[in-house]
C-alpha cells in the first residue's frame, strides 16, 4: 500500500514553494515517473497487486504506474491493485481536492473506462467512507454517503456508454472500524446487502460479481490517543476483530503511534502481529459471516439498513450525491455529528479511556517518532531540475499539447496524460495544465 505525501496528494511537485516544508512527511514523494520507477524498483507489478491512496491527481499517478509496469514488461491483463481515485468524499470530508466537482468527477469516469477497456484486472476506484467517518460521521451516513458516492459513479458511467456489469465487478469500497464492535460489524452486514439489491433490482446487473461489495477496511485513526498511547494497541485489535467479524476482504491495522508521527517499524511490526493473531490463532476468520442469525446483530444490522436507505432516498430527491454536494447537505450532517460527538465527550456521555476517564498524572512515557529528514525535499528538487533540463523537449511540449486540448475538448484523458508522463511530464506540470481548463475548486464558506 502506498500512501503519498501532502504536495503529490495536492497536484504540486515538491520543488513548488506550495510543498515547502511538507515533503516526505505523510507519504512518498511523486512527482515524475522516475520517482514511481524509484518507489517499485525490484517490485514485480506483474506478480503483486498494490493500493495508491490519492484522489485529486490520481489520475496522473495511475498514468506513471501504467507506464512503470508497461517499462516492466507486464501484460495489462496482469497489472492488479487497487487505486482510491474517490473525489467525492474530498469535497464531503477530506477536503484534498484540485478542480470543481464536475470535471473532477469527469476524470474519475475517465479512468473507469479506461481500465475497464485496457486494464481488466484493476480496481479504478475505491468508494471510501473512511474518510467520512474520520471527519466526525456516524456509522450510519459513512454508509449512506458511501454508498450514495459509489451510486454517483455507476450514474456517470453507464451516462458514458458502459453498461454496468462492464465496470461494476471492479468497483471496490473502503470503511472505517470504529470503536462500538457490534454497531461497526452490523454497517458491514448491511453494505453488502444494500449494495446487492440496488444493483440488482435498479440496475438490473446480470453477474454476480456486480453484487459484490468488496470491501477493504482500516481501523479508525481518529480513535487513536496520544495520552497512553499504549491503550491504541488494545484499541485497534477489538477494531480489527469487529471488521474480521464483519466480513472485510482486506484489513489495515493502525499503528499505536499514528496520531503522533508516522509509525516507527516497530510500531508497524505490533499492528502486523495483531491481524497475524488474530488469523492464524483465533480461528474467527473460518467463518464467512459468524455472527449471522444473532437476534441482536440481526436487528442491529437492519435499523443501521433502515436508517441508510432513509439518507439515500433523501439525496435522491436532491438529484443524487453530486448536487447534495453542491449544496453542502453532507458536510452539514457530519459537521453536527462531530459536533455532537465532542460534546458527549466533554460531557463523558460516551468514555474514551485514558482522556476523560482513567487520566493519570504519572509523566508521560517518551515515545520514539519516526523522523522525516528535510534534506530530502533539496535532493527531490534537483532531481526534478535535471529532469526539465534533459527530458526531450519536443515530445514534452507536444504530448502536453495533447493533454490540454483532450480536456478542452472533453475526451477521455487517460490515453494522454499516460503519453505526457512519459514524455517525462510532472505531476504538476499536468495538474496545473488541467487547472488552466477546469479552473480549481473553492469551497463555500458556509453551508
Amino acid at each position: 500500500s502506498t500512501a503519498f505525501d501532502m504536495p503529490t496528494l495536492m497536484g504540486y511537485d515538491a520543488d513548488s514553494p506550495m510543498a515547502k516544508g511538507e515533503v516526505g512527511k505523510c507519504g512518498v514523494a511523486v512527482s515524475s515517473i522516475h520517482d514511481m520507477e524509484t518507489l517499485y524498483s525490484g517490485i514485480p507489478l506483474g506478480k503483486v497487486t498494490t493500493s495508491m491512496t490519492i484522489n485529486g491527481p490520481a489520475i496522473v499517478i495511475l498514468a506513471m504506474y501504467y507506464a512503470v509496469a508497461e517499462k516492466q514488461g507486464v501484460k495489462k491483463e496482469d497489472v492488479k491493485g487497487t487505486l482510491q481515485n474517490d473525489i467525492l468524499k474530498e469535497y464531503i470530508a477530506q477536503k484534498e481536492w484540485l478542480f470543481p466537482v464536475a470535471p473532477a468527477v469527469k476524470l474519475v469516469i475517465d479512468t473507469i473506462e479506461y481500465g475497464t477497456r485496457h486494464y481488466p484486472n484493476w480496481n479504478t476506484v475505491s468508494i471510501s467512507g473512511y474518510h467520512i467517518r474520520e471527519a466526525g460521521a456516524t456509522a450510519v451516513q459513512e454508509l449512506a454517503f458511501t454508498l450514495a458516492d459509489g451510486l454517483a459513479y455507476v450514474d456517470e458511467s453507464i451516462k458514458r456508454g458502459m453498461h454496468i456489469d462492464e465496470f461494476a465487478p471492479r468497483l471496490s469500497f473502503f470503511f472505517d472500524v470504529h470503536n462500538d464492535f457490534f454497531e461497526e460489524i452490523a454497517k458491514l452486514r448491511a453494505a453488502r446487502r444494500i449494495w446487492a439489491r440496488i444493483m440488482r433490482e435498479k440496475y438490473k446487473a446480470q453477474n454476480p460479481k456486480s453484487w459484490m461489495l468488496r470491501t477493504h477496511a482500516q481501523t479508525a485513526g481518529v480513535s487513536l490517543t496520544a495520552q497512553q498511547p499504549y491503550n491504541n494497541i488494545v484499541r485497534v485489535a477489538v477494531q480489527a476483530m469487529a471488521g474480521i467479524l464483519g466480513g472485510v476482504n482486506s484489513l489495515h491495522t493502525n499503528s499505536m503511534d499514528e496520531t503522533l508521527a508516522l509509525p516507527t517499524d516497530e510500531a508497524v511490526m505490533i499492528a502486523l502481529r495483531t491481524q497475524q493473531v488474530i488469523a492464524e490463532e483465533s480461528g474467527v476468520a473460518h467463518v464467512a459471516d459468524p455472527l449471522g442469525g444473532s437476534y441482536f446483530v440481526e436487528k442491529l444490522t437492519n435499523r443501521v439498513e433502515r436508517e441508510t436507505l432513509a439518507y439515500l432516498k433523501k439525496i435522491d430527491e436532491m438529484g443524487g450525491m453530486i448536487k447534495a454536494i453542491e449544496k453542502g447537505y453532507p458536510q452539514a450532517e457530519i459537521a453536527n455529528s462531530a459536533y455532537h460527538f465532542q460534546k458527549q465527550l466533554e460531557k463523558k456521555e460516551k468514555v474514551m479511556v485514558g482522556v476523560n476517564k482513567y487520566q493519570v498524572d504519572e509523566p508521560k512515557r517518551a515515545i520514539e517518532t519516526l523522523y522525516i529528514d528535510r534534506s530530502i525535499e533539496k535532493r527531490q528538487a534537483e532531481r526534478l531540475a535535471q529532469i526539465r533540463k534533459s527530458r526531450p523537449q519536443k515530445a514534452y511540449q507536444e504530448a502536453m499539447r495533447i493533454v490540454k486540448e483532450s480536456a478542452q475538448n472533453d475526451r477521455n484523458l487517460m490515453g494522454p496524460i499516460v503519453d505526457a508522463v512519459k514524455a517525462e511530464a510532472t505531476l504538476q506540470e499536468i495538474c496545473d495544465c488541467l487547472r488552466g481548463v477546469y479552473g480549481i475548486y473553492r469551497e463555500a464558506g458556509s453551508f
